[in-house]
């Protein structure tokens, strides 16, 4: 009897996680401000703030040229690169949103 209450309980557990998981998909938009400018905004579909997390600019190499976090208002600007670049929005393992350059205007 203890057995199987163990493996309702795990089961009950696991589907839990599992669901919690899938509404928490991250989102990012980036814009160009006109000015030299861009700025990201980003969130999770949940609604969660996305204060805190991090972003990179990276050339089309890979290497990082600009890194930061979002800001309280899970915003972040930066000046636009002169080259082919993509913006990275890592809230973690699964959880990384890319938007190129090319995509972004006013």
């Amino acid at each position: 009897m203890k057995k199987v209450f163990l493996k309702m309980v795990l089961a009950a557990v696991l589907i839990f996680t599992a669901s919690t998981g899938l509404a928490h998909t991250p989102l990012c938009s980036c814009y160009d401000n006109g000015d030299g400018t861009i700025t990201c905004e980003g969130g999770f579909s949940d609604g969660s703030s996305a204060a805190g997390v991090a972003l990179r600019v990276v050339e089309k190499s890979g290497k990082v040229l600009i890194k930061g976090k979002m800001d309280e208002d899970s915003e972040f600007t930066f000046e636009r690169p002169s080259g082919p670049f993509k913006v990275q929005f890592d809230a973690g393992p699964g959880h990384v949103v890319e938007v190129e350059g090319k995509e972004i205007s006013q």
